[in-house]
């Protein structure tokens, strides 16, 4: 009993390192991203959707495969033998029947196959979405948890000022107002904590979402995360993004798939055949033998059911419906192609303003930063005061705080401007082997 309670503690002693280790293992840019794609709802929609859209397909050729019903007709006749649902009362009954040739359900099933082609740009489309959102949540939240470190130091700063301050106006070199200036900066930067570690865990949280990992599990690895393309201003990416954007190509077959059924719906005004079948085993009970010459038990009919409609108004009007339909789908994805076309110019002449204001930010950090370190120098001769340095302090980290969103916010525009022009899938995971 002791060797076992002894051999259980060192088995948990052993683990527990491991799982510390787990959790301060950072996770990599590109495994969340595969992991998003793995365990995301997203995903899950994408593929029931798949599903939906082959087996539709396959119901629609099937018809034109025989469809055989087996059954019977029992039922007790009084005087002549009356039909049952259209067929004479059997004691046996099987009934088949398949397209021979429609016309219509030609076009239909071209259209369904437009329908798989256009689940698959649509589920690309999610896919991307999937890869977009859960980059730009990793690369903020990277952003934020340095950005964190730096609000501490600052926190530290506040409080060390708020407390040289508070001794000075106890000792009468200070007015009261300067304390309440003192405590002011400290309020400020506690504050910006607070709203820097709720995005934080906020950012975390929809990680864990997209991934299924545990939201402690989700630490972040600067190193991971794979250097943004340089983005060309010569470069025409607007014409790249309508070749390659998915949500196009998705509209595209839409409209497609409404022509088909347009065609479909004019063409159930041609002739069609269909193969039909019947065999039957009847009964004599039924007075088969009173009412005809002839009783045989087995019968069997097969032929073709011919049918020409001359006339029918209402499917000429559905025809016609379903062609406007079919416009409408066309002009909407030439709207949506002009759409992704403005949105695609403006993120790439985005991207170089943002360039050139996170250059402004940085510049002004790095400044910021050098005369913080110049005034605390100056206080050592007696030639600034540590107000003075407070000052320098804050407006170092307000431009750190500049120069990180404006960091996030070019990584954002070169993020959405791949995902564009159908280049964002290459840079998260790779070029496809």
């Amino acid at each position: 009993m002791k060797l076992s309670l002894i051999a259980s503690l060192c088995c948990l002693l052993f683990m527990l390192p491991v799982e510390m280790n787990a959790q301060n293992t950072p996770l990599p840019f590109r495994t969340a991203i595969e992991l998003a794609l793995k365990n995301s709802a997203a995903m899950g929609i994408a593929q029931a959707d798949a599903q939906r859209a082959q087996s539709s397909y396959l119901q629609a050729r099937d018809l034109y495969l025989p469809q055989v019903t087996v059954g019977s007709g029992l039922a007790y006749s009084y005087g002549f033998p009356l039909s049952i649902e259209g067929s004479a009362p059997s004691v046996f009954d099987v009934n088949t029947q398949s397209f021979l040739f429609n016309s219509a359900q030609r076009q239909l099933l071209k259209a369904a196959k437009s329908d798989i082609r256009t689940v698959q740009a649509q589920n690309a489309d999610r896919r991307n979405d999937v890869i977009m959102e859960t980059s730009l949540d990793y690369i903020q939240l990277d952003l934020l948890e340095s950005s964190l470190g730096v609000q501490h130091e600052q926190q530290e700063v506040a409080a060390k000022f708020q407390d040289v301050v508070n001794q000075r106006v106890q000792a009468g070199l200070d007015a009261p107002t300067e304390l309440m200036r003192a405590k002011l900066a400290a309020a400020r930067t506690r504050m910006q904590i607070a709203e820097t570690q709720a995005a934080i865990d906020q950012l975390r949280l929809r990680l864990s979402q997209l991934t299924g990992l545990p939201q402690n599990a989700i630490q972040t690895s600067t190193e991971s995360i794979p250097e943004l393309p340089a983005v060309s201003q010569s470069d025409d990416l607007s014409t790249e993004a309508q070749q390659n954007n998915s949500a196009i190509k998705a509209a595209n077959e839409v409209a497609t798939a409404k022509e088909f059924r347009a065609k479909g719906e004019e063409k159930q005004l041609y002739p069609s055949v269909d193969l039909v079948g019947h065999y039957a085993v009847l009964a004599r009970y039924n007075n088969y033998d009173e009412f005809f010459n002839k009783f045989q038990r087995n019968n069997v009919v097969l032929g073709v059911a011919i049918r020409f409609p001359f006339f029918n108004s209402s499917q000429r009007e559905a025809a016609t419906s379903a062609e406007a339909d079919a416009i409408k789908a066309r002009k909407e994805a030439q709207n949506l192609k002009d759409q992704v076309s403005t949105e695609t110019l403006r993120l790439q002449r985005s991207v170089e303003q943002f360039a050139d204001a996170r250059d402004v930010f940085k510049l002004q950090y790095q400044l910021s930063e050098s005369d913080a370190e110049t005034v605390h120098e100056k206080i050592q001769s007696g030639g600034a005061t540590l107000k003075d340095e407070q000052s320098a302090r804050i407006t170092e980290h307000e431009h750190y705080a500049a120069y990180v969103n404006s960091s996030f916010d070019l990584d954002k525009a070169q993020v959405q401007l791949m995902r564009q022009i159908g280049q964002l899938e290459n840079w998260a995971l790779g070029p496809k082997k």
